[in-house]
């Protein structure tokens, strides 16, 4: 680079290696899920905005962000769908799975009636929309409650993922739920499914000996 040596020893430097997507997307085992659940207690307001929020976040694989976007006008009661408002401005429409509507359902009933459309909202002072950041903290403190090692919203996400690619469903598909614009951001979770990849594994030379 200072021109001290006059071969060109660019060539003889080994590239970098790329490590993008070497690791795995840690999911929740279907056990933590469930604590995860468990923990909020619904005989309150603020356990059944908990739970709804978990609940969108495994179910649906929606950001902290969207969770925290949306409105009481994005939910369509009558189509079974909900209205997902995503980074750059993209809106998509979801299927509302009977389980996650009824969760909303339950919460909505307890919400505090003030001016804000946000579905939720803080239940301490001051009252008004809860935040991304407040979203996560629903996550971070059902972990708490329920023993689970800490985890964010967007650990909720990489469940909601796997545990459809676990039930059959194709990349595609969930690229579609999960809003992905290129399939290759999907394609990571190919490397969770540990059975299916088992039947590409090639027998090693002499194995059976």
């Amino acid at each position: 680079m200072t021109g001290l040596v006059a071969a060109p020893l660019r060539w003889a430097v080994p590239g970098v290696a790329d490590l993008r997507g070497r690791s795995l997307p840690r999911a929740l085992e279907p056990e933590a899920v469930a604590a995860l659940l468990a923990s909020c207690d619904r005989r309150r307001t603020v356990g059944r905005r908990d739970y709804a929020i978990v609940f969108l976040l495994v179910r649906l694989g929606l950001r902290a962000g969207e969770v925290a976007a949306m409105r009481l006008g994005d939910i369509d009661w009558r189509a079974g769908e909900i209205l997902v408002r995503g980074k750059g401005g993209r809106q998509d429409r979801l299927p509302l799975p009977t389980d996650v509507g009824a969760a909303l359902a339950s919460y909505l009933q307890r919400r505090p009636r003030i001016e804000s459309r946000a579905v939720f909202i803080r239940m301490q002072a001051p009252v008004g929309p809860l935040t991304r950041r407040g979203v996560s903290g629903v996550v971070t403190g059902a972990c708490a409650r329920a023993g689970v090692p800490p985890a964010g919203a967007h650990r909720l996400r990489h469940t909601a993922a796997t545990q459809m690619l676990r039930a059959g469903c194709s990349l595609p598909e969930i690229a579609q739920v999960l809003r992905h614009q290129q399939l290759r951001t999907t394609a990571v979770y190919a490397k969770v499914d540990h059975a299916a990849l088992r039947t590409l594994a090639l027998p090693w030379p002499g194995g059976a000996a």
